[in-house]
């Protein structure tokens, strides 16, 4: 069945045939279909994808997840079995979609600077506006959903580069200093952070805006240059080369000009991660990030990837999961990014996620039946 969108179909599946379901507890899911519920109720519905499935589509079958017991792995499969219809993401030109890892790095900081405590976690400056068809110029691409707004005229934001070089400087808009700079650059990355104070204080910081320019990868980059194999390239392998070559990370960094804001957050339920673009927390294991402009926040995918066996001890990964986050470097039907929890041991396990998956998107029945029909 092809949709309405380019580039990729849906072919609907049975349950049986999904490989590994019969061995996941979607149970994990409950928790925040529930939050999800709750969202959408108090506060607003997620904006529909390209795909056309909306919020009301989703209401039905999660006032029924109140009721049911997240103890029993088989009873919650009977629920998804009952409740609603996979479809397989299919590419045009065939081929497997492509799954990466995320996590919520824990830094060390202070909450004043010094020769030690250098680089600074940036909250969002006044004259960093939204741009929308309306308010944007001719001359930014209409990928720049952020720009500046000085003296009455819109432009570009300075991007990593100039704001490296101090152009926030005595702004006040420090949340808080790390020691190192690779630190805060992998939290940019993330999206998200604990950090850690000295005085044993925990916060949150998660996105506020960024700075409008395009994401770019620095594993790419390094690839590209013969710095690094594209078959061990991971964000470990990164942070080695980074710390190999200091005269080079300068180049390196600005090479992505991208630049993240953040917001602070109270620590929360230390279970679960930050609460990120879907406003709620994100379950580990069970968060995935999607593609927003296709997919919608709030729809469960299962996810299977054959190659992928450090995160289940050496079992192939294959996952229900909740579409609850995007990123720059998401984009396509059939790719994601799974969030593996916070901390080093669960940025050990997203730093070499780069493997190849099926993607199914579970549909609830009467809105697949509509696709369908």
């Amino acid at each position: 069945m092809t949709n309405g969108s380019s580039g990729f179909s849906l072919r609907r599946v049975d349950f049986q045939h999904l490989p590994g379901w019969k061995a996941d507890n979607p149970a994990g899911l409950f928790e925040g279909m529930r939050n999800c519920l709750d969202h959408i109720r108090s506060v607003k519905a997620y904006r529909a994808g390209s795909l056309g499935l909306t919020c009301a589509d989703i209401l039905p079958t999660y006032e029924a997840v109140r009721e049911e017991d997240a103890s029993d792995p088989a009873a919650a499969r009977t629920f998804f079995e009952n409740n609603f219809q996979p479809f397989l993401i299919c590419c045009d030109g065939g081929g497997s979609g492509f799954v990466t890892g995320f996590y919520e790095p824990e830094v060390d900081v202070s909450d004043t600077p010094s020769d030690e405590w250098a680089f600074p976690f940036y909250r969002r400056p006044g004259d960093l506006i939204d741009l929308d068809d309306v308010n944007r110029p001719q001359s930014l691409d209409p990928s720049y959903m952020f720009g500046r707004l000085e003296h009455g005229i819109v432009s570009a934001y300075p991007d990593r580069k100039a704001i490296d070089c101090d152009h926030l400087k005595g702004c006040g808009l420090e949340i808080a200093w790390a020691r190192s700079r690779q630190d805060v650059f992998f939290t940019h990355v993330q999206g998200a952070a604990r950090l850690r104070f000295r005085d044993g204080q925990m916060k949150r910081i998660t996105y506020a805006a960024k700075a409008g320019h395009p994401f770019s990868a620095i594993g790419k980059l390094l690839i590209e240059r013969g710095e690094i194999d594209a078959a061990t390239v991971s964000m470990q392998t990164i942070r080695a080369w980074l710390t190999a070559n200091p005269e080079k990370v300068d180049e390196v960094f600005w090479h992505n000009r991208s630049y993240i804001f953040f917001k602070e957050a109270e620590a929360g339920d230390e279970r679960l991660g930050p609460i990120a673009a879907a406003k709620i927390p994100l379950p580990p294991g069970r968060a995935l990030a999607v593609d927003r402009l296709i997919h919608t926040f709030g729809f469960p995918f299962f996810v299977h990837a054959p190659t992928l066996t450090h995160l289940d001890q050496g079992k192939p990964f294959a996952r229900t999961m909740l579409a609850l986050d995007t990123g720059s470097a998401i984009v396509g039907p059939a790719r994601g990014d799974v969030f593996t929890g916070s901390g080093d041991a669960a940025g050990e396990m997203a730093g070499t996620v780069r493997n190849d998956a099926d993607f199914y998107i579970l549909v609830p029945k009467a809105a697949a039946a509509r696709l369908v029909g």
